[in-house]
């Protein structure tokens, strides 16, 4: 799946499902696509970036809980399942197999139980959430974090933006 964003860098998302429960959201892949190309060229900070390379990647693995568990307790040292799981690419531009340059903006993995489970508790739609987690997740492969109250507010806040310009509702409102 490739697009153009404003800076005319392609951005190419690779998916790859693992676990057959995503077929409840057959259109997970173009769901998650638009919401990690807004989140890439949305105008944040970072947003576009690709070291000058032409092209830039991510890969999104749709699994279940028992592989985010297995991850968040073998990178995070936590063992529970979680919604979903970035893993930031290399700061620089890499040689494709083809020679051309590319900027892998790294990889995410994404739990089809935990994400339903809670669009259900929060009574939101699992779409809605969804494009939620990989805005999130995309916001850090850019480099965003929340580990700080100065972090997470700032890095809610270009959530709700960029959630608002796919006409979902601020999903941290009480």
């Amino acid at each position: 799946m490739d697009d153009d964003s404003p800076n005319d860098v392609s951005l190419h998302i690779e998916f790859r499902c693992e676990d057959d429960s995503w077929q409840a959201v057959p259109d997970a892949e173009t769901l998650i696509g638009q919401a990690l190309r807004l989140a890439w060229s949305g105008g944040t900070d970072g947003a576009g970036d690709t070291g000058g390379a032409p092209r830039a990647e991510v890969c999104v693995l749709l699994a279940g809980d028992t592989t985010l568990q297995a991850l968040n307790r073998e990178w995070r040292g936590k063992d529970r399942p979680t919604n979903v799981l970035s893993f930031p690419g290399p700061d620089m531009p890499v040689p494709s197999e083809d020679g051309t340059l590319v900027c892998h903006l790294g990889d995410l993995a994404m739990s089809y139980q935990t994400l339903a489970r809670e669009a259900d508790k929060e009574d939101k739609p699992l779409a809605h959430h969804l494009q939620h987690l990989a805005v999130h997740g995309m916001l850090h492969l850019q480099g965003h974090d929340h580990e700080t109250e100065e972090e997470a507010e700032e890095m809610e806040a270009l959530e709700r933006t960029l959630l608002a310009r796919l006409g979902i509702p601020d999903p941290y409102a009480a």
